[in-house]
């Protein structure tokens, strides 16, 4: 496991103290195994999650002033769902600093959006808490401005809403999504799943809820489509 301190220099933050990231970085396994409550991040994702999502706010504002507001909370909410704040934590390996108890390892961290996300936003939290909101804001800039100014306006629709728009453009009836396997422990599960129209199957996907594995299988199905 990396210190914390070496990614936060890679932002160039160079906090006075590291109370409230050594609780950013710690997973509630750690509790059991050190005998301690509450010693992790839960209480810093919802402070985390609100910074975010003011600071993620004022720039799409700022860097589109002809975006309506339909628009805007969905451009905000694409990037900001569990598996936008994970891809982000992603991009910096925050997986290779969190500390966790024995029954996880580090790839089941780098597997999970729900670890990564919760992680992104405890860290997000603990700089703004310890340095400020302007550090907090540069922070959260450098990591989606670019994408907050380049954004595909396609990206903001619902894969499943978009296949059944477009099924329903030359078909009346609705596709049906079906699971078809699960795997992993009860805390870590895995969902498969298919879309189907009329017994013929478009598309497939898996992810870590049910919700999730469908809008993959909408989108292997609008890929399908494409070709």
């Amino acid at each position: 496991m990396k210190n914390i301190v070496e990614l936060l220099a890679k932002f160039n933050i160079k906090p006075d103290s590291l109370e409230h990231f050594d609780l950013a970085i710690t997973h509630p396994s750690c509790n059991s195994q050190n005998n301690t409550k509450h010693h992790d991040y839960e209480r810093l994702e919802f402070v985390g999650d609100s910074v975010i999502g003011f600071v993620v706010a004022d720039l799409i504002f700022k860097h589109h002033p002809s975006m309506s507001q339909g628009v805007m909370t969905k451009l905000r909410s694409t990037l900001v769902c569990s598996k936008g704040l994970a891809s982000f934590a992603r991009d910096i390996s925050l997986h290779e600093y969190i500390k966790t108890g024995p029954s996880i390892n580090e790839k089941q961290i780098l597997n999970s959006d729900k670890i990564l996300e919760d992680v992104f936003e405890a860290l997000t939290g603990a700089i703004y808490l310890t340095c400020g909101i302007d550090v907090a804001f540069e922070y959260i800039r450098a990591q989606f401005e670019s994408k907050i100014i380049d954004y595909n306006l396609d990206d903001l629709v619902d894969p499943k809403t978009k296949l059944q728009e477009e099924i329903q453009a030359e078909y009346r009836d609705a596709v049906q999504y079906v699971l078809i396997d699960e795997e992993g422990p009860a805390h870590d599960r895995t969902f498969f799943v298919q879309v189907k129209y009329n017994g013929i199957v478009l598309g497939s996907g898996s992810g870590k809820s049910k919700k999730q594995a469908e809008e993959e299988a909408a989108r292997d199905a609008l890929n399908k489509r494409s070709i």
